[in-house]
């Protein structure tokens, strides 16, 4: 199955002419995050501050921008708990092997487990094509017409769940994009956020990233299978990651080999499992629930969702 494209790129006469960086339309200016870094132009450091007439003026549009992110992330949550479908938000660096993870996962479980993917990345849909020939349904999405963010927000995820047919689905897996920071900071209607680490990138990033591991459900330590290459203590990144988050369950895996997969399979199994639901139970409050938050179950199964607004950019 081809991958379906969700770039929603703004027309030209959206689109200010900007140098130095990639071009952002106007909703997309002053995006700020949960840790208080701006992403817009005329952003001076966590407050925000722009020139004003008599000196500094301050912007405060961080808990507005925030709270529409969670209201679009809330109407995905309900929609995808009426259809009984699991989600889970996978981050990490670029490069950490979630997509190799994702390949694994398919080709062991062949027809038996129903899963759609939204593939997040700033350009490209070499992840998505990469996917394709299992036959899965596929969203890819591409922040670059949106100023190239380096991570996907609630309203481009409802975007991309509009694509899928969630009658037919067990599972949605959102990749988010590689990023170790600011994937952490947004809510995108998962049920769980699950962190990769490789092995390559060394024992001391759970403590100079913690945000990512303190807020994961599930840890991810990848390609042990380099490890007799490599001056890594993996004792030592388990312990590093328990330091952040004493509760958070670690598994140590490799998709090359396979070692260490099954473990991923049982805790997905288990998800999966506690999510299945009857069909007809609370369809009318989960119904409602939705369409509060913009997004309403269609007739024809397909969600309706609505068109993010320039203010929930």
């Amino acid at each position: 199955m081809a991958p379906t494209d969700f770039s929603g790129r703004p027309t030209s006469d959206e689109i200010p002419e900007r140098h130095g960086r990639l071009p952002r339309p106007p909703s997309m200016f002053a995006r700020s995050h949960r840790g208080g870094h701006n992403h817009g132009p005329g952003a001076r450091g966590p407050a925000g501050h722009e020139p004003g007439g008599d000196g500094l003026r301050e912007i405060s549009l961080h808990s507005d921008l925030m709270a529409a992110n969670d209201r679009h992330a809330q109407g995905i949550r309900s929609l995808l708990a009426m259809h009984g479908v699991f989600t889970a938000n996978l981050m990490s660096s670029p490069g950490s092997g979630k997509t190799a993870l994702l390949e694994a996962t398919l080709a062991a479980a062949g027809a038996g487990l129903r899963l759609a993917v939204i593939e997040g990345d700033i350009e490209t849909s070499a992840d998505a094509d990469r996917l394709a020939p299992f036959g899965i349904q596929v969203v890819q999405v591409n922040t670059a017409p949106f100023g190239g963010d380096c991570h996907l927000a609630a309203p481009l995820v409802a975007g991309a769940v509009r694509q899928l047919d969630l009658h037919e689905l067990d599972v949605l897996i959102v990749e988010n994009v590689g990023n170790l920071v600011c994937p952490a900071e947004f809510d995108i209607g998962e049920d769980a956020k699950v962190v990769l680490l490789s092995v390559t990138e060394g024992e001391d990033k759970p403590l100079k990233y913690p945000l990512m591991f303190h807020e994961a459900t599930l840890a991810l330590i990848t390609k042990i299978d380099l490890v007799p290459y490599l001056d890594v203590d993996v004792d030592l990144i388990r312990t590093n990651i328990r330091r952040v988050n004493p509760a958070l369950p670690v598994i140590s895996l490799s998709s090359r080999s396979g070692e260490g997969l099954d473990g991923w399979f049982r805790w997905l199994d288990q998800q999966v499992a506690g999510k299945r639901v009857d069909p007809s139970a609370d369809a009318a409050g989960a119904a409602g629930e939705a369409g509060e938050a913009g997004v309403r179950p269609a007739a024809s199964g397909l969600p309706d969702i609505e068109s993010p607004s320039a203010e929930d950019h």
